[in-house]
């Protein structure tokens, strides 16, 4: 069973320990003008304090076939926090209508070209099918050799598609430094009041060659910004190539999926895939075993009971608050 579990830890904390870039992503200094005002001074990951180790953990199930499955309840499952099964389920529900916090980052370095226009008018499809008004919050940031945010967090489809149609292709392709700091300057600055569903899409060819972040850097981020990380790739050879494999890797590690459509019309087919999957979720609370305020990463782990029928696919795990 495929299960993508999206972590909105009321018990995560952001601390100080995710190593910082020898540079900062310079979209820092493009676009930062409103939400980011408070706190991106010093470039420092926002602190969440909390006062309960409550884990709030979004998933989606499917069968051994891919297709979706909404109807299982609690018992078809077993919970795992930190190797330790866990003591308390606070709440389990089916949940299709949670707050949709969604980044879009976009490819737009020279490598991308070919195909840019229609990738850009798949993107737009995929907002306004997704974000709804005074509920879910977008925003858009296109990337090249710098990160540039086109447009910040709204509900406002038009606004979304008008800072699609904004980015331009060309220059080198700093992806990882971009996620990084969709992570750390945007959903990290922007913390949900409950739980929330928190997803960065990715348009690239996976090429990166200007970053001041590493791969795995950009990934730790996103685990502490809670972000399930969806890959589309812009790869057109018809066969995978090594940037495949980082988009893999990425999306792996964060509870995503990796998307490959090598035929353009296949584009659309991935953004309609990612739709249907943020809203075909459940929703469990649970309160972990031995939990220590110590700032370590500790695993999660979601399985079916019937491991034969339904397939998981779970992101991996969650940064404990430090003191």
């Amino acid at each position: 069973m495929l299960l993508l579990a999206s972590l909105s830890l009321s018990a995560i904390a952001q601390t100080g320990t995710t190593p910082a870039p020898q540079q900062a992503p310079a979209g820092a200094q493009k676009s930062e003008q409103e939400s980011s005002a408070a706190g991106s001074e010093s470039g420092d990951v926002p602190k969440i304090r909390v006062g309960t180790n409550e884990v709030n953990v979004v998933f989606t199930v499917t069968d051994k076939h891919g297709k979706r499955v909404t109807d299982l309840k609690q018992n078809d499952f077993r919970f795992v926090d930190d190797r330790k099964p866990v003591t308390e389920i606070r709440s389990f529900r089916a949940e299709a209508n949670l707050p949709l916090q969604a980044g879009l980052l976009i490819d737009a370095s020279s490598s991308v070209r070919d195909r840019f226009k229609f990738e850009q008018e798949s993107a737009i499809e995929f907002l306004n099918q997704t974000v709804r008004k005074r509920y879910d919050l977008a925003f858009v940031v296109g990337f090249d050799a710098t990160p540039e945010v086109t447009q910040d967090f709204t509900d406002d489809t038009e606004k979304l598609g008008t800072g699609v149609r904004a980015l331009r292709p060309g220059g080198g392709t700093a992806m990882y430094d971009a996620l990084y700091y969709a992570c750390r300057d945007k959903l990290l600055k922007r913390p949900p009041s409950g739980p929330t569903r928190r997803a960065i899409i990715l348009l690239s060819d996976g090429d990166d060659n200007q970053s001041h972040v590493t791969r795995e850097e950009a990934i730790e981020m996103a685990q502490r910004a809670d972000a399930i990380v969806y890959t589309i790739s812009t790869n057109v050879s018809g066969s995978k190539g090594a940037g495949d494999k980082v988009l893999e890797r990425i999306a792996d590690a964060t509870g995503g999926r990796a998307f490959f459509p090598f035929q353009i019309r296949d584009v659309a087919n991935a953004f309609a895939e990612i739709q249907d999957e943020l809203r075909s979720q459940y929703a469990v609370s649970y309160k972990p075993a031995d939990f220590k305020p110590d700032g370590h990463y500790r695993t999660i782990e979601i399985e079916a009971s019937d491991r034969k029928t339904f397939r998981v696919r779970a992101r991996r795990g969650y940064f404990a608050p430090a003191q």
